[in-house]
């Protein structure tokens, strides 16, 4: 080899190691503001994710409690729905003009009224002594005309039917109401004209008032019967029925009046209607009785 080729590789050489020193002198300042940089860009991001997700977490925690304050309480996966059989009734108030009457007489337990006839009078009823007012007046004192009773079997009621009588207590079946055959057509004695179905059609409406609310009877049945002896037991006994404890009562009580009947009333019922009846005093045999059944329909 010559000597100006190794003149040449020896300039070149001395020119790579004098860049090399360049190179390290100059290359420590770099990479320490390069990092300077990276750390304070770190800081930043991090600073900035921190702050960001800690206020996700109270956004989150407000939406959860806003969320809990207008969300339904839940017990046991059901929600209690407000229906006729949770519902408290309030106790019902008597009538106006029943709480009047009654306040004159607390044996004042309800009113009858037909619209054309003489029957427009207080009901009694002494549970203690069922003929108290069989001849005594509303005032207790002695009348020949008595009161119209009502039998000390029968329920009248002390709720109402608009609340199902929650509010109180449901009338019987059957309520009976007695009152004497007066020959001037007063108390019950104008019951006769029943006979004929021409007079029942324009009064076919009984209006019976407990004291807590109005009611209303269609008739449904007219027909003559009488006050049998203890031993007879293969008669039908309409005054023993009050209260109907299965459909079969029921129908057994319905059937007989109907057969009974002295003409069809159009007028039909059916298990878990509700009657009254009228019953006054015969004269076609002995202890007999004239009797008008009327089926609820308010």
């Amino acid at each position: 080899m010559g000597k100006e080729s190794i003149d040449s590789i020896r300039g070149r050489r001395q020119f790579l190691e004098h860049y090399r020193v360049e190179l390290t002198e100059w290359a420590p300042p770099v990479s320490v503001a390069f990092l300077v940089v990276l750390i304070f860009l770190t800081a930043m991001l991090q600073y900035r994710l921190g702050y960001m997700g800690s206020r996700y977490t109270a956004q989150k925690e407000n939406i959860t409690e806003a969320l809990q304050n207008v969300s339904p309480v839940v017990e046991n996966d059901t929600i209690e729905e407000e229906t006729e059989e949770n519902i408290q009734h309030e106790p019902a108030k008597m009538l106006t003009n029943m709480e009047e009457v009654h306040n004159l007489n607390k044996d004042c337990a309800g009113w009858i009224k037909i619209d054309g006839m003489v029957i427009d009078y207080p009901v009694m009823q002494t549970p203690e002594d069922e003929q108290y007012y069989l001849n005594r007046d509303f005032d207790g004192k002695y009348s020949a005309y008595g009161c119209i009773i009502a039998d000390t079997d029968s329920e009248i009621g002390t709720g109402t039917k608009a609340a199902d009588y929650q509010d109180g207590l449901a009338p019987s079946t059957n309520i009976i109401l007695h009152g004497h055959n007066m020959k001037n057509g007063t108390m019950f004695g104008s019951l006769d004209k029943y006979r004929q179905q021409s007079f029942e059609k324009d009064h076919a409406i009984i209006k019976f008032s407990s004291l807590y609310e109005e009611r209303e009877y269609e008739i449904c049945a007219v027909f003559l019967s009488q006050v049998y002896k203890k031993s007879e037991t293969d008669v039908f006994k309409y005054y023993q029925f009050f209260n109907a404890e299965n459909e079969e009562q029921f129908n057994d009580f319905y059937k007989n009046i109907k057969e009974k009947s002295m003409y069809d009333t159009g007028v039909t019922a059916s298990f878990g209607d509700e009657f009254i009846t009228l019953s006054v005093c015969a004269y076609h045999v002995d202890n007999g009785r004239l009797v008008v059944v009327g089926k609820r329909i308010k």
